[in-house]
């Protein structure tokens, strides 16, 4: 039998799909590796190049080394690296053992990559060099096994036998584990099921991007997020997982990439979108370039005109949030460009319509629907909703009241059912599409011995699209540097979140019953007024 016909028969016995199946995950890449064997599935530049057989067997060792080092059915597994070739198959090894995927971001502090292993109960953990696991043992109150995907140890389990049968084929187990902060500043674990991440898949691939073999994902976003979630409908479709050399965005790599590599897409946050319109040398809508997938933050309408100028209509917003994985609306191509009613910069400033499948309400307190045009909280009902918070049956229950997902944004939808985001009720700052809650930075800041009061908020920012702010409140006659505060806030947070900078007054403005009026302070910021102009 020649060497192909051994590898098809191979891929032919590898989880046979049985008629009438409850499939996971898993089935879309042993599917796509069985329709295009030799298309290419992954490449890290300057590192490594994978087919779809390659990494379906890959994915099959790795699942059968799982198993013999003693990971069972329902284990957690992190994922804590950068950007590489391995993320994609792990994914696919946990999945085929009927493990769940933690991936973790690898800019969060140890103390908080500390938390998330013990909530979620981590045994397993793979990294990659530039995690310093020393320093989230310190946090730990349990072991865990940290395994470097670019190590010897990684190496030894990929020499496994393959793994022939799933340990678990069903659509309703967890299948990844999103941690995102809340506003009581603890992370919450977003359970997701493989029936949530399939219905994101099919809607991405009915309403976002068409995606086909031949097509290349650019993952320019960190893969623990939106980035991540795009590679099971880009498997599913036989496209290429195309990791940059820089692990992540670089502007004049992105560059490079979108001269040569055919039909390029990417995922990004609004401002790597304008960095790349600011940076661009290369000739006005380039031909190799597919698509720009955005969101993760608000994309400003002129910003929006100039993306269109420089790249064409290639442009395509999503609206999601961990709870329902990428997958609310979308503002596709078309709509960027169309306007045939005049309104077309009215939609260019909504997050699009609802999409396949996906119903949408706009709530009132009571949980009722209000007219087009009324402000109420943006709700959603669909498959692709989580099944909840780990641990956190009160969370979910609020979150999930009603039979609604209550993302906790305030909305308001116009006669054509296009949605307009106008404030976050949980004040959320998105900043270079990363989530920073308020409340978590605050809780940091009031363990400073000098603060007695602090308030934080984004402010609009031309380069992450908003910074954190944090206005404070003094204990009597004491002083404190910018310096000492930033240091202070990188012993116990991720350096992202840490304010940009700091102001001081004599008192936060507050209602009645002693809330701090954020709205007024963020008029005080936007005024410049004098009351909150002393800076550290």
């Amino acid at each position: 039998m020649h060497g192909l016909a051994r590898r098809l028969l191979a891929l032919r016995c590898l989880l046979p799909i049985r008629v009438g199946a409850d499939l996971n995950l898993l089935h879309t890449l042993v599917r796509t590796a069985r329709r295009v064997p030799q298309a290419v599935a992954v490449i890290e530049r300057d590192r490594l190049e994978l087919s779809y057989e390659e990494l379906a067997e890959r994915t099959a060792r790795l699942a059968s080394a799982l198993v013999r080092i003693g990971t069972a059915q329902g284990a957690r597994i992190a994922l804590l690296a950068h950007n590489c070739a391995e993320y994609v198959e792990l994914l696919y090894a946990c999945w085929m053992i009927g493990a769940c995927a933690v991936p973790i971001n690898m800019r969060l502090h140890p103390k908080e990559v500390a938390f998330i292993l013990d909530d979620a109960d981590v045994r397993t953990a793979f990294v990659t060099d530039d995690i310093d696991c020393n320093a989230i043992e310190r946090e730990r109150s349990r072991a865990t096994r940290f395994v470097d995907v670019e190590g010897e140890e990684y190496r030894k389990l990929l020499q496994a036998e393959q793994l022939s049968t799933p340990q678990s084929d069903s659509s309703e187990s967890p299948a990844w584990l999103f941690y995102t902060s809340g506003t009581t500043g603890k992370p919450k674990g977003v359970v997701l099921t493989h029936r949530n991440l399939m219905a994101m898949a099919l809607n991405y691939l009915a309403d976002v991007d068409h995606a086909a073999v031949g097509d290349h994902l650019v993952h320019a976003a960190p893969m623990s997020h939106g980035s991540g979630l795009y590679i099971i409908p880009n498997i599913a479709a036989g496209t290429t997982q195309l990791i940059p050399a820089s692990h992540g965005f670089d502007v004049d790599e992105m560059a490079h990439i979108i001269s040569y590599a055919p039909r390029v897409k990417l995922f990004a946050a609004p401002t790597m979108v304008m960095r790349l319109v600011d940076s661009w040398r290369g000739e006005k809508e380039p031909p190799n370039l597919k698509s720009i997938i955005y969101g993760g933050g608000p994309m400003y309408v002129a910003d929006c005109l100039r993306a269109l100028e420089c790249f064409g209509p290639r442009l395509v917003q999503i609206y999601g949030q961990g709870e329902a994985p990428m997958t609310i609306t979308v503002l596709p191509a078309a709509d960027h460009i169309d306007d045939h009613d005049g309104r077309r910069l009215e939609r260019l400033g909504s997050v699009g319509r609802a999409q396949t499948g996906i119903e949408i309400g706009i709530l009132d307190g009571d949980d009722q629907r209000l007219a087009p045009g009324e402000l109420g909280e943006v709700c959603v009902r669909g498959d692709v909703v989580m099944a909840g918070y780990l641990n956190n049956p009160e969370a979910t229950a609020q979150t999930l009241a009603n039979g609604w997902l209550h993302t906790g944004d305030v909305g308001r939808f116009d006669a054509q059912g296009y949605l307009t985001l106008v404030d976050r009720s949980k004040d959320l700052i998105i900043s270079g599409g990363s989530n920073i809650y308020p409340r978590e930075v605050e809780e940091v800041l009031l363990r400073h011995p000098a603060i007695k009061e602090a308030a934080v908020l984004g402010e609009p920012d031309t380069q992450w699209g908003e910074s954190v702010v944090a206005v404070l409140v003094m204990q009597r006659e004491q002083v404190v540097s910018q310096q000492e505060l930033d240091s202070f806030c990188l012993e116990h947070i991720a350096r992202f979140k840490r304010p940009k900078r700091y102001v001081f007054v004599e008192q936060l403005p507050k209602n009645a019953n002693g809330k701090v009026l954020k709205r007024e302070l963020r008029l005080k910021l936007t005024r410049g007024q004098d009351s909150l102009a002393k800076q550290a």
